[in-house]
C-alpha cells in the first residue's frame, strides 16, 4: 500500500487540483476505505461554478468504496466488504439527533474528513471515516450503483414524509435524478404517478422507472390536467423537486384535500410564493419540506440498491475516470445530464 494518495480539491471558480495527503491506519473505532466511485453532485456543481465559494474544498459526498483495513474496536464490518458512506455530520448529542431528527443536526454539511481541507473529501482515493458513518452493501452490488446510495436516501426520507397509502395520486415535478427516485419510490408503495416535465427525453425517463401518466408542462397547463386525471380532487402528495420557485406555487394548486405537499428542491433564486392560508385551513392540506436523510432512510436506500428493487443504471449519464475529473465536472454541469460518476 502507498505511503500518499490524492485528493481533489476545488481551489477556486472552475479550478480543480489534485493534493497528496499522508496514508494513515485506522485506529479504534475508523475504517479505511479504498474509494471506487464518487458521484458529482449539485452541491459540487455550485462550488465549482462559483455560485457557493468556500475555497479550498474538497467535494464528494456519494461515495462507495472497499474496507481496506479496520481499526481494534470495529465489529460490523471487515476487510473487503463493499460500503457507502453517509457523510452528513451529525453530532449525536444535540436535541435533534437526539429527537432522531438527525438530518437537522446543529452541525450538519460542517465536514473535514480529508485532513485540513473543509468538505466531505469522497474525490479522493482512499477515506478514513468513523465506522458508524458507513453501511455495508451486496456483494454483488457494482459500487458504481452503491455511489447513488445517499442521493436515493434523500429521496427516501421525502418520500416517508409523504405518508404515501396504496392507490394515491402521487405527482412529481421535474424529472432529474431526485424527481427519477421520487417516481420509483411512490410505484413501491403503491401509488398512480403522474410525472411533470417540459423536457420529452425526461419524460421518457420517467416512463422508465414507472410514471403512469406523463404530462408535459410545456405544452399543457399541468394544474389543469392534474385536476382532471384525478376528477377534480387534486393530487394526494405533490413532490417539488425542480428549484423553481413558481413550481412550488403551483405543487400547492395541484394538491387536493387531506393532501401533502413536499417541497424537495432548495429555490434558486430564494423567492417567495403567495399562500392561500384559507385554503390551508379549510383543506386541511399538509405542506412541508424535505432535506438530507436520517440514519434509518440510509439504511433503507441501502437494502432497496442491495435487493435490486432500484435500478440506477438509466440516471447514471457517465463513468470518468479521476484523472479526468476536470472534464467529469464539465459534464455535471450540462442540465442534460444525470449523474456524472467519478471512477477512482
Amino acid at each position: 500500500m502507498n505511503s500518499k494518495y490524492k485528493v481533489a480539491v476545488i481551489t477556486d471558480v472552475n479550478k480543480l487540483e489534485f493534493v497528496e495527503k499522508e496514508l494513515k491506519q485506522p485506529e479504534d473505532n475508523q475504517v479505511l476505505v479504498k474509494v471506487d466511485s464518487c458521484a458529482i453532485c449539485t452541491l459540487e456543481q455550485r462550488v465549482y461554478g462559483g455560485v457557493m465559494k468556500r475555497y479550498p474544498f474538497a467535494g464528494g459526498h456519494e461515495v462507495s468504496g472497499r474496507v481496506t483495513a479496520i481499526g481494534r474496536n470495529v465489529k460490523s464490518l471487515s476487510e473487503g466488504d463493499k460500503v457507502t458512506a453517509r457523510l452528513l455530520t451529525s453530532c449525536g448529542e444535540c436535541y435533534y439527533c437526539r429527537s432522531g431528527h438527525e438530518n437537522q443536526c446543529v452541525i450538519s454539511f460542517k465536514a473535514e474528513t480529508q485532513e485540513g481541507i473543509n468538505g466531505p473529501g469522497g474525490f479522493a482515493e482512499y477515506m478514513l471515516l468513523d465506522a458508524k458513518s458507513l453501511y455495508k452493501v451486496a456483494d454483488d452490488l457494482d459500487l458504481t450503483y452503491a455511489s447513488l446510495a445517499e442521493p436515493l436516501a434523500d429521496c427516501v426520507h421525502s418520500v416517508n414524509n409523504a405518508n404515501i397509502e396504496l392507490s394515491d395520486d402521487v405527482v412529481v415535478i421535474g424529472v432529474g435524478i431526485m424527481g427519477a427516485f421520487h417516481i420509483k419510490l411512490a410505484k413501491l408503495k403503491g401509488a398512480r404517478v403522474i410525472a411533470c416535465e417540459v423536457d420529452e427525453a425526461r419524460l421518457e425517463i420517467a416512463k422508465k422507472m414507472g410514471a403512469d401518466i406523463l404530462i408535459n408542462s410545456k405544452e399543457v397547463n399541468a394544474i389543469q390536467k392534474v385536476k382532471e386525471v384525478t376528477e377534480g380532487r387534486g393530487a394526494n402528495v405533490v413532490f417539488c423537486t425542480a428549484a423553481i420557485p413558481e413550481l412550488a406555487s403551483d405543487s400547492i394548486q395541484m394538491i387536493g384535500k387531506l393532501g401533502h405537499v413536499i417541497m424537495y428542491s432548495s429555490f434558486h433564486p430564494d423567492k417567495p410564493v403567495e399562500l392561500n392560508v384559507n385554503s390551508v385551513h379549510s383543506t386541511e392540506m399538509n405542506i412541508t419540506g424535505a432535506v438530507n436523510a436520517n440514519t434509518s432512510d440510509y439504511l433503507m436506500a441501502t437494502r432497496l440498491l442491495s435487493y435490486k428493487m432500484i435500478d440506477p443504471s438509466l440516471l447514471i449519464s457517465e463513468v470518468v475516470p479521476f484523472e479526468s475529473i476536470e472534464y467529469a465536472f464539465q459534464r455535471a454541469i450540462d442540465p442534460k445530464t444525470y449523474r456524472i460518476i467519478v471512477k477512482m
